[in-house]
């Protein structure tokens, strides 16, 4: 019987068994966007060994490709979403070491998850994974932050570092009252997509509404001024109102083409509703200051 499944499966060409463990995982195509979905997958089900299984061999397959793709550039490569693509080994091995260290990390393997984020930032630093809704975000910057969480023993988890993520970890924390969490969700998101987000601002010289592919193209802005809105409302629950006045205000003046998706299936503008609860604070009279971190 191993006989013959050892043989149809040298047949099929997709399923590789691990004799000692007696796991056998398809590889598919073993084209390396599989292997990432898969692994992807397995970090989903909290599957170590699948996901080591998956990354391994997308590593194994295609971590020469990527590394002269790596050496190639002198930045993140840039351009329209086919030119992007075309680094695609490099940003496959990234996004799979990224997937490998995230499941030592759930698994409390600290020693391999750092070792796995410090070689995709030393070797494939420039790789770049898309995101389904549209977008791409650096693995490589991600795995940074990942590092440092380690070595400072935070337990604030910042997921996968996208600015949907931290967008929706900062809603969650808003729902929970957990201001210091609105706080770290929102500032991370500030302190890696602000600046692309005043840049999407500047090329703005109305509300973008062609399509709601259109204005999810702003995702970093749509996000930097949802999570500017959440921390505004986060303040002002709390009764600290010049915070609070503070995080609507900045939202007001430097990211008001902002739009945020409601599930229920519209766009709504956080800039106009961070204007409405200013001037209810003002309509309350002077605001007392305090020393609240913001």
């Amino acid at each position: 019987m191993k006989k013959f499944v050892l043989l149809l499966a040298l047949l099929l060409g997709t399923v590789f068994i691990y004799p000692s463990q007696g796991f056998a995982y398809n590889f598919g195509d073993f084209r390396s966007t599989t292997l990432v979905g898969k692994a992807w997958e397995a970090l989903g089900q909290k599957d170590l060994e699948a996901v080591l299984a998956y990354t391994n061999k997308c590593i194994e397959l295609y971590a020469s490709e990527a590394k002269k793709m790596q050496a190639s550039l002198t930045d993140y490569p840039e351009g329209d979403k086919d030119k992007i693509f075309a680094y695609w080994a490099l940003n496959d091995v990234s996004t799979a070491l990224f997937i490998q260290a995230e499941a030592y990390r759930n698994a409390n393997m600290m020693a391999e998850a750092r070792a796995a984020y410090q070689k995709l930032i030393d070797e494939f630093s420039f790789g770049k994974c898309w995101d389904p809704n549209g977008w791409f975000w650096k693995p490589a910057e991600a795995a940074k932050a990942k590092i440092e969480m380690i070595d400072t023993g935070s337990t604030v988890d910042y997921g996968d570092y996208k600015s949907s993520t931290l967008t929706a970890k900062a809603w969650q924390a808003l729902n929970d009252k957990d201001i210091d969490a609105v706080v770290s969700y929102v500032n991370k998101c500030l302190e890696l997509y602000g600046e692309q987000a005043k840049e999407m601002q500047a090329s703005l010289t109305a509300l973008p509404v062609e399509s709601k592919e259109k204005i999810f193209s702003y995702w970093a802005l749509n996000d930097v001024g949802t999570c500017l809105y959440i921390k505004g409302e986060a303040f002002r629950q709390a009764g600290i109102l010049e915070v609070a006045q503070k995080a609507y205000q900045t939202l007001v003046d430097e990211y008001y083409y902002a739009q945020c998706w409601d599930t229920n299936g519209w766009f709504w503008e956080p800039a106009k509703a961070a204007q409405e609860k200013l001037d209810e604070i003002a309509a309350q009279g002077p605001v007392q200051t305090s020393s609240a971190q913001n």
